[in-house]
C-alpha cells in the first residue's frame, strides 16, 4: 500500500466529488490586500561561497545602492560580498558572519576551536537534502550539528541586522523594519520545499511574518538577473561575440576589474557603492522583438541555473518559456576537483584528518587557493603558486614521517611542483585541467536546453553570477554557442542579481508567466464505472458505489501560470448530511497522475470547513468552491461555501507533510 491510506476509507468521512466541470476563472484581483507602501526595498543574495545585499528607496527607484564595504577581505579577491559562513559560539549563540566568523575562528587556539561551531557552503544542504523538513540538520566543521532553519534564521538575521544600521546611519533616524520589504534570491532549480524553508527562516529571523507575508518576496536567481539585463546599456556589459576569444586580458586583470569603473556612473558615500539605474530599457534590449527568445545562465558557487525568457510587448514583461534547469555545477566543483588532487598527492587519509584537526588552516589553504582560482585564464603561460600553511606542512610530516616536498616529487601529479618558498606551483594546465569537469557540465547542459523546440532561436545568452567572472567559463560559453546567439556578460557580473533583485521588489510584476513546476490536485471521489475503474478503489457508502483516492487535477507541471491567476473546481460533499469537509492538496513532479496513492504523488496543504452551525435551509447539493492561486513562488488555496460564504485558507506547504 502507499504511504497515503485512502483518506475516504481512514476518516470515516465520504469526502468530496466534483460537481462541475473544471473551469478556469482569471481572476487577479480577488481579495489581494492592499499593496503595501514600503520605503525602502532591501534585497539579499545568499549564495553558496559568497552573499551580499543591495537596497533602492522607494522614492528614488533609479539609484541602487550595494552594501558598505566588508571589514576583512581577501587578497585576490576584490568584492562587495562577503563569505557566506557562520560561527557559533561553545553554546550554540551567534557569534558573527562573513570575513569577521572566519577570521575570527581562524585565531582561535586549535585545543579551543574544536568547541566553536563553524559552518560555511550550507546553501547546498538546501538543495541535495531530498526530503527538507523544519527538522533538517547542519554539520559544523567540527563535526556538530545544529538545525539548518537556525543557521538560516541567523544568517538572514545578521543581514537584517546590517542593513537596518546601515539604512538608519544614512537616514540618521532609526529604521524600523515595517518600513522595509525584503527580497530573498534563490536557485529557480530549488525545489518548493526548500523555497518554503528560506520563507520559514527569513519569518524565524523577524524579516516577516505569517501574518504580514507579503513584506517577503522569494525570487528567482535568473529571473533577477534577468529583469537587471534588460536595463543594460552598452557600456555596462561586454560582448563576447564582438571580441577576440582572448579578451586581452592580461591575466592580472580578472573580469571583475577588467572595466573601468568611471562609465557605470558610481556615487560613493560611507563606502556603500550606488549605482543609477536608468529608466530606460537599455540598447540591447531594444533590438529585441516581441517573441524574442534569451537564455540566462545564472552560474554561482553551487549551481548553475537556466532560464528562457521571451519577451512580450509592450511594456517587455517577460514569459518563461521552458522551465528552470540546471544542477550542482557551480564553481565549488573546482574547489572539488583541487581538493581531490591533494588527496593524489598527499593520501586520501592525511587530508580527512587534517581538515578535522586543523579546521581553520583547512579553510586557509582554501582562501589561497580561491584567489590563484580567481586568476586562471585560457591564455595564462605562468604558474600560479599555493601558498600551504605552515600547520599543514608541519602536520604532514608528523603523519606521514616525511616531507610534502617527498609527496610531490613522489606523487605522478606532473603539473604539480613544490617551489623553494613553500608553494605549491600548478602549471595553467593543472589549473585549467580542475575547471574542465564542471565547465564540461555546464556546456552539455546548455546544449541539451538548446536541442528543445520551445528554445528555438534565441537570440542572446546572459552569463551571469559569480562563477560567470572565469574566463575559462566565458571563452568555453562563447566558443560552443558564439554561433547560435550572442554571449553577453554584464559588467559587476557578481552583483547581476542582487541589483536584479532591488528591481525585482520595486515592482514585482514585470514578471508575468511562470511555468508550474509541479502538478497539483485534490483527493476526490467519483462515481465508480466498471472496468474504468481498478476494483481495489471501489467504496460503497449508503448504496453508492464510489472511486475513492482520485487525483482531480487543478494544474500541470510545465503549465504556464500567469502571476495572480486563480483556478477554481467545484465540489459536492459526496454524503449530503456531512458538516465538516476535509480536502486534500496533493502535489507531483509527473503530468499525469490519476491517483493520489501513485508513487511521487505528496500531500502539500489541508483545506478544512466546518459547517456545524450553518442554517440547515441549505440546498441538498452544497457547492464548495475550492480555488488554487498561483503566484508569487507561493501557492494559496481557498475553500467556500456557496450558499453561506463561509471560507477557510490555507499556504502550501512542503515542510510538514
Amino acid at each position: 500500500t502507499s504511504a497515503y491510506s485512502s483518506p475516504a476509507k481512514s476518516l470515516g468521512d465520504p469526502g468530496i466529488t466534483p460537481l462541475s466541470p473544471s473551469h478556469i476563472v482569471k481572476d487577479s484581483d480577488a481579495d489581494d490586500a492592499v499593496e503595501q507602501l514600503f520605503l525602502v526595498v532591501v534585497a539579499i543574495d545568499f549564495g553558496t561561497t559568497s552573499s551580499g545585499y543591495a537596497y533602492s528607496f522607494t522614492k528614488e527607484p533609479e539609484c541602487i545602492h550595494v552594501m558598505r564595504r566588508w571589514e576583512g577581505g581577501d587578497p585576490g579577491v576584490s568584492n562587495q560580498k562577503t563569505p557566506t559562513t557562520i560561527l557559533l559560539t561553545p553554546e550554540r549563540k551567534f557569534h558573527s558572519f562573513g570575513y569577521a566568523a572566519r577570521d575570527f575562528y581562524h585565531d582561535l587556539d586549535p585545543t579551543e576551536s574544536k568547541h566553536w561551531l563553524y559552518f560555511e557552503k550550507f546553501k547546498m544542504k538546501l538543495h541535495t537534502t531530498g526530503n527538507l523538513t523544519m527538522e533538517t540538520d547542519l554539520t559544523a566543521a567540527n563535526g556538530k550539528k545544529v538545525k539548518a532553519l537556525e543557521i538560516f534564521a541567523y544568517a538572514l538575521q545578521f543581514f537584517k541586522e546590517q542593513a537596518l544600521k546601515e539604512l538608519s546611519d544614512q537616514g540618521g533616524s532609526d529604521f524600523e523594519n515595517t518600513e522595509v520589504r525584503w527580497v530573498i534570491t534563490v536557485p529557480a532549480i530549488w525545489k518548493q520545499p526548500a523555497k518554503q524553508f528560506m520563507r520559514q527562516a527569513a519569518y524565524k529571523a523577524g524579516m516577516a511574518s505569517p501574518e504580514n507575508p507579503e513584506q517577503l518576496i522569494i525570487a528567482l536567481e535568473p529571473e533577477a538577473a534577468s529583469i537587471y539585463c534588460r536595463k543594460l546599456r552598452l557600456h555596462q556589459m561586454i560582448d563576447l561575440s564582438s571580441r577576440a576569444p582572448v579578451n586581452g586580458y592580461s591575466p592580472s586583470d580578472t573580469i571583475g576589474t577588467g572595466f573601468t569603473q568611471g562609465k557605470e556612473h558610481v556615487r560613493r558615500n560611507r563606502q556603500s557603492r550606488t549605482f543609477m539605474v536608468e529608466n530606460v530599457i537599455g540598447e540591447i534590449w531594444s533590438e529585441l522583438e516581441e517573441g524574442d527568445r534569451y537564455i540566462v545562465v545564472d552560474s554561482g558557487g553551487g549551481t548553475v541555473d537556466m532560464t528562457v525568457h521571451q519577451i512580450r510587448l509592450p511594456e517587455g514583461h517577460l514569459k518563461e518559456l521552458y522551465k528552470a534547469t540546471g544542477g550542482p555545477y557551480g564553481s565549488l566543483g573546482v574547489d572539488y576537483e583541487f581538493e581531490k588532487l591533494l588527496c593524489k598527492i598527499f593520501g586520501e587519509d592525511f587530508i580527512e584528518q587534517f581538515k578535522i584537526k586543523r579546521p581553520a588552516a583547512w579553510v586557509d589553504l582554501m582562501i589561497a587557493f580561491e584567489s590563484r582560482k580567481r586568476a586562471a585564464a585560457p591564455d595564462r603561460t605562468n604558474p600560479l603558486n599555493i601558498t600551504l600553511p605552515f600547520s599543514f606542512i608541519d602536520y604532514y610530516k608528523k603523519f606521514r614521517g616525511h616531507s610534502v616536498e617527498h609527496a610531490l616529487r613522489k606523487s605522478n601529479v606532473d603539473f604539480v611542483k613544490w617551489s623553494s618558498q613553500g608553494m605549491l606551483r600548478m602549471s595553467p594546465d593543472a589549473m585549467n585541467a580542475l575547471f574542465k569537469p564542471t565547465i564540461d557540465q555546464i556546456v552539455q547542459h546548455l546544449s541539451e536546453v538548446f536541442d528543445k523546440p520551445e528554445v528555438t532561436n534565441v537570440k542572446f545568452l546572459f552569463l551571469v553570477g559569480g562563477f560567470a567572472e572565469s574566463p575559462l567559463l566565458q571563452q568555453a560559453v562563447q566558443s560552443a554557442f558564439g554561433s547560435r546567439c550572442r554571449v553577453i556578460i554584464p559588467q559587476d557580473v557578481g552583483l547581476t542579481i542582487l541589483k536584479g533583485a532591488v528591481l525585482f521588489g520595486l515592482d514585482p510584476a514585470v514578471i508575468k508567466v511562470r511555468r508550474s513546476p509541479l502538478t497539483y490536485g485534490v483527493g476526490v471521489l467519483n462515481r465508480f464505472v466498471e472496468g474504468k475503474h481498478p476494483p481495489e478503489k471501489l467504496l460503497v457508502k449508503d448504496g453508492t458505489r464510489w472511486c475513492t483516492d482520485v487525483f482531480d487535477k487543478f494544474i500541470s507541471a510545465d503549465q504556464s501560470v500567469a502571476l495572480g491567476e486563480t483556478v477554481t473546481r467545484s465540489y459536492t460533499p459526496a454524503k449530503p448530511s456531512q458538516l465538516v469537509i476535509v480536502i486534500n492538496i496533493y502535489s507531483s513532479e509527473q503530468d499525469n497522475v490519476g491517483f493520489i496513492t501513485e508513487p511521487g504523488v505528496k500531500k502539500c496543504g489541508t483545506l478544512r470547513l466546518d459547517l456545524t452551525g450553518t442554517d440547515a435551509s441549505v440546498p441538498n447539493r452544497r457547492e464548495i468552491k475550492t480555488l488554487m492561486q498561483f503566484g508569487d513562488t507561493e501557492i494559496k488555496a481557498m475553500a467556500v461555501d456557496v450558499a453561506t460564504s463561509k471560507s477557510v485558507k490555507v499556504g502550501i506547504d512542503f515542510l510538514n507533510y
